[in-house]
């Protein structure tokens, strides 16, 4: 690697070839203030936050988009760049709303936190409000556009990373606005709900739709049997919203925290994520056998099937028609459960904690009503877990280890690995290798599909017979996967598709701040949770074989057709 060497505030510093100012700093660890900036995203150099002092310039420049040089005097301290950074940030918080206390990310906002850093106690500066009305139209996300600072990062997030350009700059001047395409609502246009907007927005411009209000009055509701399940990637991130390390594994905290919440039964997405690999993996052995389109593309993301049908509704007979494991639990919940306990379907209110804002879109689909009323009620993300815990007071960790309730709550390890890009195709691996072959896999773990890479590629042998596989996780790599299979230039018989990047535990609804190091620390716990588990392999799992036989019959079954699978809709790009 060519390096360079620059001073930075009098100190001679090494850097890369081709690093900026900012990560030339950085790297030898030097902080300099950003908000625009994100390391995941192309630097702007918008906000004039990281302005720094360069020997010889005519003016102070943005570090974050100044590249390092040989030879270069950077000055990072001095009085005209402290004053410099205040200015620009009174100006920015001369025209925000003041409404830090009642805001989703007080206590968790990059403007409020630079506020305090920087010193500024005052605004000296008299600015208009904005008086934009919030954007409410989609089941999963609120945009509030008076918090915009115009900082970009959504856009580049959503066109960059996720390849869907649902967002863009409006207008000039002060009449500049961040907006979905033609000015619409987010619900008009090609967003896919997953919320990766959300998790790199510095302020409250773009969070989550909550209904926790709603999940509060079913659970003072004395007519209602509310049961919660919770996704697997929730287990490793949880904890993390509530102020530890990342990667904490608290799944035994978790249960008795929603526990204390005061729901009757809480139970575990993993139980059918076992169930989602018994129908796909058979799904995809009958397809092998005996035709269909190939390749087999998993349905359990709820971003990726909506983006698939906004971009490209061509390749949808080759998704699974299996539905996620979120609304297979509702539904199995609202029938075979409800049925078990004598209730009613609409007396059971399903509840799902999910690391995930598309799953708010996918729950309120209206093909998801296999009882003859909706599968799940109502989705929180791990972040609206986090608020409901703070708000009922409960120590989260200084409570003890519990398990969760039988039978919707037992699961196998192969559902855990749900949570992490590759984890579907690993977990699906195990059980088809053992049932085509009738053998004994002697390893478990298929590394080949694990890791952080954007496309990841591998073939299993099934008893002389060679299956292709890929995984994709962010939707720009999904569209690198899906125009090789659109153009035929793909020989994979099976191919894992994620949203989000890095998988559920990367998820829109996660805490925020996230990156590549957090990913990796809840990917690594995730895997920690299947090697500790007694049973690694869905087709394993005692409550899953129970419900075939009491209920199901047989995977792909005309009952099983009927409550686990379901269909989908092409939609306009625009």
């Amino acid at each position: 690697m060519e390096t360079i060497t620059l001073t930075i505030d009098g100190r001679e510093v090494q850097a890369a070839k081709g690093m900026t100012v900012l990560e030339a700093a950085r790297a030898a660890g030097i902080k300099i203030p950003t908000l625009c900036y994100h390391p995941e995203l192309r630097p702007e150099g918008a906000c004039r936050l990281c302005v720094v002092e360069v020997k010889g310039a005519k003016s102070l420049v943005a570090s974050c988009v100044m590249p390092a040089s040989n030879g270069m005097e950077v000055y990072t301290n001095t009085p005209f760049v402290r004053e410099a950074r205040r200015t620009a940030l009174e100006l920015l918080l001369a025209n925000h709303p003041f409404e830090c206390l009642t805001c989703d990310r007080n206590g968790n906002c990059e403007l409020q936190t630079l506020a305090h850093d920087l010193g500024v106690r005052e605004v000296r500066y008299q600015g208009e409000k904005r008086n934009v009305p919030k954007d409410t139209s989609s089941p999963a996300l609120v945009r509030d556009p008076n918090k915009c600072i115009l900082c970009g990062r959504c856009v580049r997030m959503c066109g960059e990373v996720q390849n869907v350009n649902a967002l863009g700059y409006v207008g000039r001047g002060w009449d500049t606005l961040i907006l979905p395409l033609f000015n619409r609502n987010l619900a008009e246009v090609a967003c896919v709900a997953c919320g990766q907007c959300s998790t790199v927005c510095p302020t409250g411009a773009i969070t989550e739709k909550s209904y926790v209000d709603e999940v509060w009055k079913a659970l003072g509701d004395p007519k209602k049997h509310v049961v919660v399940q919770t996704a697997p990637a929730t287990r490793v991130s949880v904890g993390e919203a509530l102020g530890m390390a990342p990667g904490s594994i608290v799944t035994g905290k978790m249960v008795a925290a929603l526990r204390r919440l005061g729901f009757d039964r809480v139970f575990d997405t993993d139980f059918s994520a076992d169930l989602t690999i018994m129908e796909e993996g058979h799904e995809l052995i009958e397809r092998l056998k005996e035709g269909g389109p190939l390749p087999l593309i998993t349905s359990c993301s709820p971003g990726w099937v909506k983006y698939c049908e906004h971009f490209y509704p061509e390749l949808l007979p080759h998704v699974s028609t299996c539905k996620s494991p979120q609304q297979m639990f509702g539904a199995v919940a609202k029938t075979y459960y409800a049925e078990k306990m004598g209730l009613k379907p609409e007396d059971v209110y399903v509840v799902s904690i999910m690391p995930c804002t598309a799953k708010k879109f996918e729950a309120q689909r209206p093909e998801m009503t296999a009882s003859g009323v909706p599968d799940v009620d109502a989705v929180l993300t791990t972040r609206e877990l986090a608020r409901m815990l703070k708000e009922a007071g409960i120590d989260f960790e200084g409570l003890p280890e519990e398990e969760y309730d039988a039978p919707l709550g037992i699961s196998t390890g192969a559902g855990a690995i749900f949570g992490a890009t590759g984890g579907v195709m690993e977990a699906a691996l195990r059980t088809v290798y053992e049932v085509v072959t009738g053998k004994t896999l002697e390893s478990l773990d298929f590394t080949a599909v694990r890791g952080l890479d954007g496309v990841k590629e591998a073939s299993v042998d099934l008893d002389g017979k060679t299956v292709k596989v890929a995984v994709a996780h962010g939707l720009a790599n999904a569209k690198k996967v899906l125009d090789r299979i659109k153009a035929g230039e793909a020989d994979w018989q099976f191919v894992e598709i994620m949203c989000c990047p890095g998988g559920c535990i990367g998820g829109g609804g996660q805490p925020i701040p996230v990156d590549r190091e957090k990913r990796a620390a809840r990917i690594k716990a995730i895997y920690e949770v299947d090697a500790s588990m007694p049973l690694r392999k869905s087709h394993e799992n005692p409550a899953v074989q129970t419900l075939y036989k009491e209920y199901l019959g047989a995977p792909l079954s005309e009952k099983a057709h009927e409550l686990l699978h379901t269909h989908y809709t092409p939609r306009s790009r625009f």
